[in-house]
Order: C-alpha cells, then structure tokens, then sequence
C-alpha cells in the first residue's frame, strides 16, 4: 500500500509521457505485489482513478493493468505452449524457422547472459539491473529479450534462457505477464509481422539506434555500470 501511495502521489502523473524512459522514474514499481497477490489490480485501479490531476495516466496505466494482464493470464490459460515456440502464431513460427539457420555475429552461452558478459553495455546494464534489484525497467525488456534472440543458436533457445533469466531474477517472475513478454519479444505474441530481416524475420526488431533516440542511454550504462574487480593486492586482510 504504501508503494501505492507513492506511485500515486509522485509519479502517476509521469506515467503516460515518461514510462518508456529507463532513466525516469514513472512506474508503479508493484508487479511484485500483484504477482504474489497481496495486491490486487481491482483495488489498485480504483485508488488510482481517485486522482483527477492525470487523466491521461490513469487511462495509459489501467489499459496496461487490466487489459495487458488479462490478455497475458488468457493467453497463459488457454494456451499450453505458453512457454514455447510450438505455442506461437502460424506466421511468427514459419518466420522463425526460416530464419533460424540465419548467420549470427555473435553467439553467448547462458551463463555469459546470466553475468552481463556481452558486447553489449545496454544490454549488460539492463541484465545488472535485474540481477542487483530483481526488477527491470519494462522498456528495457523487450530490448534485452530481442537481443538474446539475435545472440543465441536458435529461437527455441532463445526462449528458453530468456525465460529462465526471468524466472529465476526477476521477483515478478514467473507470472503470465513474464511468459507473455518474452513470447512478444521472441515469438510476435499479440503482435503482427514486419519488415523482414535476418534472425528476426518477421518479429519486431529493436536495437542500440533505436534505443538512443528513445532517452539517454549512456546515463543509463552509468548507473549499472560494471563494478571494478578489486585486485588481491589491494585487499587487507584482518587478523
């Protein structure tokens, strides 16, 4: 409750011109809450709707709360193959294959994923922000689940360390709403096909360019920036 008053008091008005933004703090920080079920969404919209001075907000917050997880707890319940590639649309699993012998210019293993070992400093920060507060920002995620698809030998892999990661790290994890986010990422759930391109095909790509142009992306690789290793020389060791 009180992260709902403070959502509320401080940043709900942020939330429909600034939630895209990693660097601005205009979430409601309470998919933990909900995910456990000590919050619901009933009583979260209903407090929210009592502040008349965001309108805007308030519609862009509730279409995401109410619509977005409802659409992800029915998908995650009507369809088995919430969690694989099998459990795609037509389109998005033929685009796939197609594309799934595709050249890739680099290629991780879990565990490299898992510790933020990729040439990627957004990527990186984003993965250390998950790790260091068991939470990323949502804009964020669709970039570091893109990425892990472009970075691995095939989609179903791709799938499978994207959703693991999440599960394992995120303390909303999970959640339909987590299985639903990588599925959109990796598999075009709930989505529609593009251009086409290498590895992606026919799913949404995102990139680095991209991302410079949504908000500052150096102020971000700042904050969760790398800490350095202390060398055993410069280490003391207490008697």
């Amino acid at each position: 409750m009180a992260m709902l008053e403070s959502f509320i008091d401080q940043r709900l008005r942020l939330f429909a011109t600034h939630r895209n933004n990693p660097n601005c703090d205009a979430l409601s920080h309470l998919s933990p809450w909900l995910h456990t079920g000590q919050l619901s969404a009933q009583r979260v919209v209903r407090q929210v709707k009592r502040e008349k001075n965001a309108s805007e907000s308030v519609a862009s917050f509730t279409e995401e709360l109410v619509v977005r997880r409802e659409l992800a707890d029915n998908f995650c319940f009507y369809n088995h193959k919430y969690d694989d590639v099998s459990g795609a649309y037509d389109w998005a699993k033929k685009t796939l294959q197609e594309h799934s012998k595709d050249s890739r210019q680099y290629l991780y293993t879990k565990a490299q994923l898992e510790n933020g070992k990729t040439h990627d400093p957004l990527w990186n920060a984003a993965q250390r922000q998950l790790v260091s507060e068991g939470k990323m920002h949502g804009f964020l995620r669709m970039y570091w689940a893109k990425k892990i698809l472009e970075w691995t030998a095939s989609p179903e892999e791709a799938l499978s360390i994207a959703i693991y990661l999440n599960d394992r790290l995120s303390l909303d994890g999970c959640d339909p709403n987590g299985y639903v986010g990588c599925m959109w990422s990796i598999c075009g759930i709930h989505d529609q096909g593009w251009a086409e391109r290498p590895i992606f095909g026919k799913i949404r790509f995102m990139n680095y360019a991209g991302c410079k142009r949504k908000f500052d992306v150096a102020q971000f690789e700042r904050k969760y920036a790398a800490k350095k290793e202390i060398s055993k020389k410069d280490t003391k060791t207490s008697v």
